[in-house]
């Protein structure tokens, strides 16, 4: 398991980094000036992808909490939610720069969008979190 936390790691960084250059060149190419969700895109691949994944692997390393029960879905649960997060970022950070005045509800979809995304992350972080807890007693 180190070795695919790694794995996941590495390439959350890659696409951070990619990220951060899009944000940086797009907003250029338009000459959007203003606050866009683009922006979080890059940081939230950083902390919550990268810096997330080297952290399971070192409480991997030292308790080896992936052999409880479905350890295994609950860290995919939490790719797909960070990813349908970032979709939502993505999709509000390209109608900011894009659309001046978006309609109500192209706002509100894309805000449930980024919500459902941090819904779905935010419980399998907590149930990973409750397993590192009890991999850790146990040890």
């Amino acid at each position: 398991m180190c070795k695919r936390y790694a794995n996941l790691a590495f390439i959350y960084a890659i696409a951070a980094m990619a990220f951060g250059v899009f944000y940086r060149e797009f907003t250029k190419f338009t000459g959007f000036t203003g606050d866009t969700r683009l922006s979080v895109i890059h940081t939230h691949y950083f902390l919550l992808g990268m810096a997330f994944f080297l952290i399971l692997m070192l409480i991997e390393k030292n308790f080896v909490f992936s052999e409880e029960k479905n350890v295994g879905r609950f860290i995919l649960t939490y790719n797909v939610g960070l990813n349908i997060t970032t979709v939502g970022f993505l999709i509000r950070g390209l109608v900011q720069v894009l659309v001046n005045n978006p309609e109500k509800g192209l706002d509100a979809s894309v805000s449930g969008i980024a919500g459902i995304g941090h819904i779905v992350m935010g419980v399998s972080l907590g149930v990973i979190l409750f397993k590192i807890r009890r991999a850790v007693k146990d040890k």
